[in-house]
């Protein structure tokens, strides 16, 4: 008889983690901004680097580099905490109207657990992302691509500790990125 309990460990935990970020995606199509960032950790890391053209064997400059170039996003819980409060003011430009948002995550993978897949306290995960916005009468953004992320848990909760945002698409169409991925 083959012992399944370690299979079923990393299968619960692949369970709890979509349900994780699922929930996380319906905050933030519901704009609970201020609910979203109690699923952050304090020192978490939020990073979208821009992505760029570049010739066969020179991938490794195809992403500008956390806290050294220009990234869409290169931020920690204190920005983040400022750009929920500029959008829950009323008075941000570029949501108002507010926009309707759709995000969809899918294709996720549990990378690495530490210490383990049957009492992890980090996981490393990937996913894939689909997110679609409208705004006023014609405005319509869909961007696509991953997200490396790492979860924590702290008591008894996951949170996201890093967030690496990977756009398909290395020309931005979209007016403004004041939504959260």
């Amino acid at each position: 008889m083959i012992d399944t309990s370690p299979q079923l460990a990393r299968l619960l935990l692949k369970q709890e983690i979509e349900d994780f970020l699922y929930h996380e995606a319906e905050i933030l199509d519901e704009r609970r901004y201020e609910e979203w960032l109690d699923l952050l950790c304090e020192d978490i890391r939020y990073y979208m680097p821009m992505r760029r053209n570049v010739k066969f064997g020179e991938l490794d400059r195809e992403f500008t580099r956390e806290g050294q170039d220009i990234n869409w996003f290169d931020e920690g819980k204190d920005t983040l905490t400022r750009r929920v409060k500029q959008i829950l003011t009323g008075v941000h430009w570029a949501e108002e109207p507010l926009s309707r948002i759709c995000h969809i995550v899918s294709n996720v993978q549990v990378l690495e657990t530490i210490p383990s897949a049957s009492e992890p306290t980090e996981v490393k995960i990937k996913s894939r992302f689909l997110v679609y916005r409208n705004r006023v009468e014609t405005e319509t953004d869909i961007l696509v691509g991953k997200r490396e992320d790492l979860l924590r848990k702290e008591e008894g909760d996951w949170k996201v500790a890093q967030r690496r945002i990977i756009l398909d698409q290395n020309v931005l169409l979209a007016k403004n990125l004041t939504f959260f991925f």
